[in-house]
């Protein structure tokens, strides 16, 4: 049984990573690349979904694909709970800040 490549995975840090901004005031918009890492998710937890009915009905080949595949949208969860729970600490914190 041969095993088929998957794509190419691109990691969060390099979504986040400013692309050689025009000027020097340019800079990296958290927000963008946060809703680029969230489309990012949202492709990889539809892709292991595809994956799980295929596999469900017995259509799927190979059984590593959609393990695979289940992990790296397992895995871009986490990532993406862990930064939400920064951001909403860092909130708080600025909030609490006396002026």
């Amino acid at each position: 049984m041969a095993i088929a490549p998957i794509g190419p995975i691109t990691p969060l840090t390099q979504a986040l990573s400013p692309a050689a901004p025009a000027d020097a005031s340019a800079g990296l918009d958290f927000g963008k690349a946060f809703a680029t890492a969230l489309d990012g998710l949202q492709a990889a937890t539809d892709k292991a979904d595809g994956l799980a009915v295929q596999a469900a009905t017995g259509d799927l080949q190979d059984v590593h694909t959609y393990t695979i595949a289940a992990n790296e949208a397992a895995l871009a969860t986490e990532l993406t709970v862990a930064i939400r729970d920064k951001a909403v600490e860092a909130f708080n914190d600025i909030m609490r800040m006396q002026i």
